[in-house]
């Protein structure tokens, strides 16, 4: 059974850092796509960051600069280190999967994901 753990959620003030990791199991997941994709209260969805396979990473323009994803395949694991938070940061966050070849970097072509982990930014 495939399961996507997320951890290192939790409350930190603005201009704070948080590591988020995520560790899967249940299946390898080092030839494909990972993400880590954010939902705010009363908002969509949205793919904050996503890895290659091979490394290559993507951000929305709100977190470039700030957050870093990362992989090791080694370990199944993707993590997401945040830097300089922002109150607008707050948010569920989930890391997903698309086992889908070639990858399509969509948040609607990701095929597992975790429970989410909460973080919340004050002001």
């Amino acid at each position: 059974q495939v399961q996507l753990v997320e951890s290192g959620g939790g409350l930190v003030q603005a201009g704070g850092s948080l590591r988020l990791s995520c560790a899967a199991s249940g299946r390898t997941f080092s030839s494909y796509f990972m993400g880590w994709i954010r939902q705010a209260p009363g908002k969509q969805r949205e793919l904050v960051a996503g890895i290659s396979s091979g490394g290559k990473s993507y951000y929305i323009d709100a977190v470039k600069g700030r957050f870093t994803i990362a992989r090791d395949n080694a370990k199944n694991t993707v993590s997401l280190q945040m830097n300089s938070l922002k109150p607008e940061d707050t948010a569920n966050y989930y890391c997903a999967v698309d086992v889908n070849l070639p990858a399509t970097w969509s948040l609607n072509a990701m095929d597992y994901w975790g429970k989410g982990t909460l973080v919340t930014v004050s002001s």
